[in-house]
């Protein structure tokens, strides 16, 4: 049996070997992966592998990415407990959002509840069912912290989707969305999710927790590049939704051009209507096939970890942290400020001595990942002090 040194010596070697994939590491203590992330060194090489085909064999090499891609759908529905016929490949998350959007059945009087801070992407679509007869109730937030049970107050018998961010992009909230599956179900309504800021480095499984709808881009915590993400829908849902973006790859005769019969495929591919971003997909797969060899669980305790020693060590420095840090709540942002002082000079400064943070809504932003350390943590303080002096 294994003793306390041994795993610990195991976990430690695979900091490193996570840290030796990512070759931002030689120049910048990277702390903005709830912005844009950069690429792990396997989804670098699957790119670079994808464009030397393509110039060389053309299209011929369509049926080895097609392949690949297929992979992809499968590891994406590995990640959250779902079966491979609920996910579809998308864009972004706003448009996955949307899917749910503008296919849920509406009528005039419906409502849909979301939260005020949100993200635009999960605030616009809503919004923009106003023109047919669908209010968007938008609760307020205390710095992030949702409050159920005014949340619940807002939901009545005309609401049909629940909409929230898994993790609070301004704030580093996490939410509860088994307590939130539940809550929008006793109404009768649907539970979307935005999970781009949790997808990938926290624990979700969809067998246990009955969201009804979930959509992320892979290019923060996934660490693939922007342009490919995924959605999930939930099987008893698939025709519920009015299908958007209906093309030749929708229907289950997808490569028999001369039948014109609108017979969809019976799962969640039946959204991917045109062809794919076959480069992005690739890279996203290998960034994904590197996360999934360390896991969900681990990447969290150990992003946990790293957010941890940063309060503690900005606390010292006279920072106010504004994140929830509770167990419950915590995620792997942290925001703060230094009261009095410039915030958006300070983070420019910051990047002048190569430290990556972000400015949202008048404060300061580290999203640090599995592969950041101390001794990024002591480069982001050091900056700091210097910005302080």
């Amino acid at each position: 049996m294994p003793s306390s040194h041994d795993n610990t010596c195991q976990n430690a070697a695979t900091w490193i070997r996570f840290r030796d994939q990512m070759p931002v590491v030689q120049k910048w203590a990277y702390f903005d992966h709830a912005a844009v992330a950069p690429l792990p060194r396997s989804a670098r090489d699957a790119l670079v592998d994808w464009s030397q085909v393509a110039c060389k064999e053309g299209d011929t090499a369509w049926p080895q990415w097609n392949s690949q891609v297929g992979g992809l759908r499968n590891l994406a529905a590995g990640l959250i407990g779902a079966h491979a016929e609920e996910i579809a490949l998308i864009h972004n998350t706003t448009e996955g959002i949307s899917l749910v959007a503008e296919g849920f059945p509406w009528q005039e009087g419906d409502n849909v509840v979301t939260l005020a801070d949100e993200f635009p992407s999960n605030q616009y679509p809503w919004i923009n069912l106003a023109t047919r007869g669908v209010e968007t109730r938008r609760i307020p937030t205390e710095r992030g912290k949702v409050d159920l049970e005014q949340f619940a107050a807002a939901c009545d018998r005309k609401t049909r989707v629940v909409s929230v961010s898994w993790v609070g992009y301004s704030s580093g909230w996490r939410n509860d969305l088994c307590r939130l599956a539940d809550l929008a179900h006793r109404r009768g309504a649907l539970l979307m999710v935005d999970a781009i800021q949790g997808l990938g480095v926290l624990p979700l499984d969809v067998r246990q927790t009955p969201i009804d709808f979930l959509a992320a881009d892979g290019h923060k915590w996934l660490l693939g590049p922007e342009g490919a993400g995924v959605f999930f829908i939930r099987r008893e849902h698939l025709d519920r939704l009015r299908p958007l973006g209906v093309g030749w790859n929708s229907v289950v005769h997808s490569h028999d051009f001369s039948r014109i019969e609108l017979v969809l495929k019976p799962s969640a591919e039946r959204y991917e209507g045109g062809s794919q971003n076959m480069a992005g997909m690739i890279a996203l797969r290998a960034s994904m096939e590197l996360l999934a060899t360390i896991g969900a669980e681990a990447l969290s305790r150990r992003i946990f970890e790293i957010t941890d020693l940063a309060c503690e060590r900005l606390q010292g420095l006279g920072a106010v942290i504004h994140s929830d840090r509770s167990p419950e709540h915590k995620s792997g942002i942290v925001v703060f400020d230094f009261p009095g002082r410039d915030l958006q000079a300070i983070r420019q400064q910051c990047l002048e001595r190569g430290v990556v943070l972000s400015f949202r809504g008048g404060l300061l932003r580290i999203s640090p990942h599995g592969y950041n350390n101390s001794e990024d943590i002591e480069r982001l303080v050091d900056a700091l002090e210097l910005n302080h002096a």
